[in-house]
C-alpha cells in the first residue's frame, strides 16, 4: 500500500513503492490507448497546477492526467521571475490551501521550493521539477519506458549524457535507477559534473565513446542554458562533436540499445535528427505517452483513492 501524503522526490520511495507507481502506470498505458480513456477515480477532487516556471509537456501532460481521471483541472502559470521563495510562496500557498484543493502539482526555478510549499498546505503536493533538485515523475516516467522496452530494470547498463550538473531530470534518474539496481553511468564534460557525482553510486566518464560501450539504455540531456552562471563549453558545435550523439557514437551502445530524451530536444548539439527519429532505437515519443500514464498512476495513489480494474 503506498504510504505517501506528497511526491517530492525519488529520495525517500523505496523500490517496492516505485514498482507499485510503474504497475498502476501499466494499467493507464493501456486505458490511455482506448477509445474512451476516462476513469473517475478522482471525480468530485480538485486537482491545481501551479507552474512558477515555463512547460510544455509536464503541464500538459498533468492537466490530461487530472481530466482523465476526473478530476476538476485548475492550471495557475505564474512568472518565476515575479516570485521569490519566502514570504510571497507562502502567501500563495495560504491562499491556495484556502480553496481546498485535494492535488497541488508545482513546478518553480528554486530548488526546495515545492517542499516548503507543501508544508503549509492541506493536500497532496507533486513535484513537477524544482531547481536544480528534482523532477520525480520524470524518472518514473523514464523507468517506466525502460521496463516496458527491456522487461526489467535491475542489471541494466543505463548512461546518461549532457548537463548533469544543472538537471534535476538526471538527479532523479540516478536515484530512481540506482534503488531499482541498474547500473547507472554519467557522461559529460568536467565543468558539467557536479561536485561529490562519485557519491552518488554511478560510474563517470568524460569520454562519450568509452562511456557508452555496451550501453542498453542511452539518456540524453540538454544543456539547460537557463541554469549556466557562464561558458562551460567553447562552442555548440564543439560540444556536439564531443558529446553529441550520432549513429557513429551510438555503435559503442549494444546493438538493440534505446535512446531516451526528455525533451525539449536541441537536435544538433546533444543529438543527432537521425538518431532522435530512428525507430529503431527511439522511445523518446514513448517517454511521452508514458509521462501521463504515470502521472495518473501518482495522483491516484496519493488520493488514497481505492484502485480499480
Amino acid at each position: 500500500m503506498f504510504q505517501h501524503r506528497h511526491l517530492l522526490g525519488i529520495a525517500g520511495l523505496s523500490p517496492e513503492d516505485i514498482t507499485a507507481i510503474l504497475d498502476r502506470a501499466d494499467h493507464y498505458v493501456e486505458l490511455n490507448r482506448r477509445r474512451a480513456k476516462h476513469e473517475g477515480v478522482l471525480r468530485g477532487l480538485t486537482q491545481v497546477n501551479l507552474f512558477f516556471e515555463a512547460s510544455t509537456r509536464t503541464m500538459a501532460s498533468f492537466e490530461l492526467a487530472g481530466k482523465r481521471l476526473g478530476a476538476d483541472v485548475m492550471k495557475m502559470v505564474l512568472q518565476s521571475s515575479s516570485m521569490q521563495k519566502g514570504e510571497t510562496l507562502i502567501d500563495t500557498a495560504l491562499t491556495l490551501n484556502a480553496m481546498r484543493p485535494d492535488l497541488l502539482v508545482v513546478r518553480h526555478s528554486s530548488s526546495g521550493a515545492v517542499a516548503l510549499l507543501a508544508e503549509k498546505v492541506n493536500c497532496s503536493v507533486i513535484n513537477a521539477g524544482d531547481g536544480r533538485h528534482e523532477h520525480p515523475t520524470q524518472a518514473l516516467l523514464d523507468a517506466l519506458t525502460i521496463r516496458r522496452a527491456k522487461g526489467r530494470l535491475h542489471r541494466l547498463t543505463v548512461a546518461i549524457c549532457g548537463d548533469i550538473a544543472n538537471s534535476r531530470v538526471a538527479r532523479s534518474n540516478i536515484l530512481c535507477l540506482g534503488a531499482m539496481e541498474a547500473r547507472v553511468r554519467v557522461i559529460a564534460p568536467p565543468t558539467l559534473l557536479p561536485a561529490g557525482i562519485d557519491r552518488f553510486g554511478v560510474e563517470v566518464f568524460t569520454d562519450m565513446e568509452e562511456g557508452l560501450e555496451g550501453a542498453d539504455v542511452v539518456m540524453m540531456l540538454r544543456i539547460q542554458n537557463e541554469r549556466l552562471a557562464g561558458a562551460v563549453i567553447p562552442s555548440t558545435r564543439e560540444y556536439f562533436h564531443l558529446y553529441g550523439l550520432t549513429r557513429e557514437k551510438l555503435a559503442r551502445a549494444k546493438s538493440n540499445a534505446i535512446v531516451m530524451h526528455p525533451g525539449p530536444m536541441n537536435r544538433g548539439v546533444e543529438i543527432d535528427a537521425e538518431v532522435a527519429d530512428d525507430l529503431q532505437h527511439s522511445v523518446i515519443r514513448d517517454q511521452v505517452e508514458m509521462g501521463v500514464a504515470v502521472r495518473m498512476a501518482c495522483m491516484e495513489l496519493l488520493a488514497g483513492v481505492e484502485q480499480a480494474g
